[in-house]
Formats: C-alpha cells, structure tokens, sequence
C-alpha cells in the first residue's frame, strides 16, 4: 500500500504537481525578509501541495480496487469473446488521441447476454485490434463485471503472430487471427491454470499438450471448430453431466469453469470432473 501511494505521488509531482513544492522551498529559503513580499507563495504551495497529496490517495485508492477487482475476475471470471456492435467518436482527445466510444456485447454460456460501452483512446494499435470486432474479456457470470484481455485480444485480431511449434510434426504453425481455434486454445490454458503471457512452454504439462496440439492441427487442416453451446434461459440449479458429445474439451472445460463460478458445484465436483474430461482425451 505505501509503495503504491509512493508511486502515486511520484506522478502526481511529475505531472505539475512539483510546483507547490518548489513555492514552498523558495518561501522559505529566501528568508523572512523577503516573506511580506512573496506571501503568496507559500498560500499557493501549501495549496499546490495539499491538492498533490490528495490527488495521490485517489490514485491509491484507485489502484487498490482496480487489483482486487482484477484479481476477483482472475479467480471467478470466464473467458469469452465478446462482440463490437459498434464505435463512435466523441469530441475531445487525450495526448493528441481522440477519445472513441465502443459498443460491446457479451455471452456468456448458461447467462443471458448483455450490452456495455467502454470508453478510450484511438491508439494505432488499438485501432488495429478494433477493426477485427472481436475483444477477449474476463466476464463474472453473476455481476457482469468484465476486463478486457489486451494481450489476447491482439492475438484474435492477428495483430501479433500466434505460433505454435510441434515437434512431432517437426512444423511451427501460425494462427493469427483465427479466433475460434485461438480462443479455444486460451479456454484450455485458462482451465489448466497455465498462464498467458509471451511465450508458454507446456511440454511438461502433457494432458494441457495433448489438447491444445489437436486443436492447431484441425486449425491448420481447415477443419471448423465446433460452435459454441447454447445458451439456457436459466442457470442450471445444480451440476449436470454434458450430454452433448460433439462438445470440444475447452467448451466442456469453459461449461465447467462456469458452473463453478457461479456455485453450482463444489470444488470437489469441479475437480472430479476436471479430471474425468482430461481423461477422455
């Protein structure tokens, strides 16, 4: 917490705050024959300096909800594609970047979708990632809350390449910008608990392997990936056991995460199941 609040008010000196500072310095500096002369510096400083520290607890404030609630979707949130339904332009810009306001529809299996704006800056490669429709996002079923994943988001739109090396194939695949095949992968990684970032090396890891492998070579064979489950009206009130057999493992794996996140299951029927579907393979 201090750490953060430090940093905080590093930026808020950086960013103009440092002129209170520098009032007061100089008020006092000079001497008190200088002071019925420069009376005003220290009134304008110990201002200058006052609003510094409180626009630094904000920013700490801030910072502190925007991890808990980062590390609540981490923990509860399922990993979905959502759809751009639309982008317009407001009239005001932040570092030469006009703001832009975009439309966002979510489903999530088992819930009934839902409709949120998100407001930001028209960065080039931003931009980029927009244009494809498409954003990965962490959404909690209950609450609606949602992150978007950048990262992830990227990759879906083929702005960075997506490679997979097979060495039984003896081949480096690229699936920029498929979006089912990558997203399934991502359900995958997500419910292995195998993080996603930069390079990610799951030879040690042979079910996670065996899963994702099937899924790049029926991507690279131009086989379609299987559609997503429909959607219920209603949660389920308890765990039920899929009956759908032409189900992908991620989308059995995403179902799960689901029924979990809400409290349909237990950790142990999670965990059970978890197992029986990797044993499958």
């Amino acid at each position: 917490m201090l750490g953060r609040y430090i940093k905080a008010q590093l930026t808020v000196l950086l960013f103009g705050g440092l002129v209170g500072p520098i009032f007061l310095i100089v008020y006092f500096a000079l001497g008190p024959m200088a002071r019925p002369y420069i009376g005003w510096m220290f009134w304008v400083g110990l201002l200058i300096t006052a609003g510094d520290v409180l626009a630094a607890l904000w920013l700490t404030n801030a910072g502190v909800k925007s991890a808990a609630r980062h590390e609540e979707l981490n923990q509860r949130g399922v990993l979905v594609l959502a759809q751009i339904t639309g982008i317009s332009d407001t009239s005001w810009f932040v570092n030469d970047q006009q703001m832009i306001k975009v439309n966002l529809h979510f489903e999530v299996p088992g819930y009934q979708g839902f409709d949120a704006q998100e407001t930001m800056a028209s960065s080039p490669t931003r931009m980029q990632i927009l244009n494809a429709h498409k954003l990965v996002a962490l959404v909690e079923p209950g609450t609606q809350k949602y992150e978007i994943d950048w990262n992830a988001s990227a990759l879906i739109a083929g702005v960075v390449p997506a490679q997979f090396t097979l060495a039984e194939d003896n081949k480096t695949y690229d699936l920029r910008g498929q979006a089912g095949p990558l997203m399934e992968i991502m359900q995958i990684l997500r419910a292995n608990g195998v993080p996603m970032n930069g390079t990610i090396d799951i030879r040690s890891n042979p079910a996670v392997r065996q899963q994702v492998m099937a899924v790049v070579r029926r991507a690279a064979a131009g086989q379609p990936a299987a559609a997503a489950p429909a959607a219920p009206v209603a949660p389920p009130p308890s765990f039920v056991k899929p009956s759908m057999p032409d189900m992908s493992t991620a989308q059995r794996l995403q179902e799960l995460e689901t029924l979990r996140a809400t409290g349909s299951i237990t950790e142990a029927e999670y965990t059970a199941k978890r197992q029986q579907i990797i044993s499958e393979l």
